[in-house]
């Protein structure tokens, strides 16, 4: 039988209000918090992508939340395919990757790298693309490899996108060579 809770999720919108209700009941209920990341974790789940809307902005107000799914979570990433999910999590991507409090394992920072090298590469919509690079950014100041690999792709394909893109890829191309 499923809870008011899921159902509630099942039956949200993109519409922030939809979500922010959500994430105010994940925020004050720590089983619902748990289903919230069960339910957005459950790629089988049809309607995952609603709890991935909601998750992004609970993460976005306390990151940490993520840690007892982290494994999980990363071990998920590289399987999303629905481009709503795939945007709501590319953004936790990069909430990770700017958490000072996450430490990640040599193989989750990798699968996290990966993953949005494979999102930046790939024909993901302009957000995902915005959010991976940002986050590959912040990886590349531990692993420098990432900025030669960021200069590459965003200056090939930065003829080929939107204005939004070229925005986000400027932005990172002028922060990479200010690391050096």
């Amino acid at each position: 039988m499923k809870s008011a809770f899921y159902i509630k999720i099942e039956n949200s919108t993109a519409h922030r209000k939809s979500r922010d209700s959500i994430c105010e009941l994940a925020l004050n209920n720590s089983q619902n918090l748990e289903k919230l990341f069960d339910f957005a974790l459950d790629l089988e789940n049809k309607n995952h992508f609603k709890a991935c809307w909601s998750l992004e902005l609970v993460l976005e107000q306390n990151i940490l939340l993520i840690i007892p799914y982290l494994t999980l979570f990363c071990d998920t990433l590289s399987r999303y395919k629905h481009d709503s999910a795939i945007r709501s999590i590319s953004k936790i991507c990069l909430f990770i990757s700017k958490s000072k409090q996450i430490e990640l394992s040599d193989k989750q920072e990798q699968q996290i790298i990966e993953t949005c090298m494979d999102w930046l590469i790939q024909d993901e919509k302009v957000a995902t693309k915005a959010y991976a690079m940002r986050a590959l950014h912040n990886f590349s100041k531990t692993h420098l490899w990432i900025r030669d690999e960021l200069k590459v792709i965003l200056t090939q394909d930065y003829s080929f996108h939107s204005a939004a893109y070229k925005a986000a890829a400027k932005d990172i191309l002028n922060k990479n060579r200010h690391l050096k």
